[in-house]
């Protein structure tokens, strides 16, 4: 699973930084790793850096999960801090991603099952 971060200009995408990311969505989709390919990660200070307008849930982060031969999901988290925000994304991403690869899982156990034994049976003459 490939883990590609983004920040606009108003988050200083220091390597601390990263590395909470990274571990924290290793950490929470470990269990469905196999599914997904890759995770974008977008994190953006929506007031900006310095700024005397700071707003309590003004940091955000969006992630999308690539899953393999199906669409992706994504999801977007407002916090007061970019470790609160991405903890939260990681959250429900992991929901979503759960809950689409059981959806896949039960169709698959739903799909029907072809009758081989009509085709196999060869007409008497």
């Amino acid at each position: 699973m490939q883990i590609q971060i983004n920040t606009d200009h108003n988050v200083a995408g220091h390597e601390a930084l990263a590395t909470h990311v990274k571990s924290v969505v290793e950490g929470a989709l470990s269990h469905v790793e196999t599914h997904i390919t890759r995770v974008e990660v977008h994190l953006t200070d929506d007031i900006g850096q310095g700024s005397e307008k700071s707003g309590k849930d003004d940091k955000r982060c969006v992630m999308e999960a690539r899953l393999e031969r199906h669409q992706p999901v994504a999801v977007t988290c407002h916090a007061g801090s970019m470790h609160q925000a991405v903890e939260g994304a990681a959250h429900k991403l992991t929901r979503i991603v759960e809950h689409t690869v059981e959806k896949i899982r039960d169709k698959k156990r739903r799909s029907p099952v072809p009758d081989l034994t009509a085709e196999a049976q060869v007409p008497e003459e």
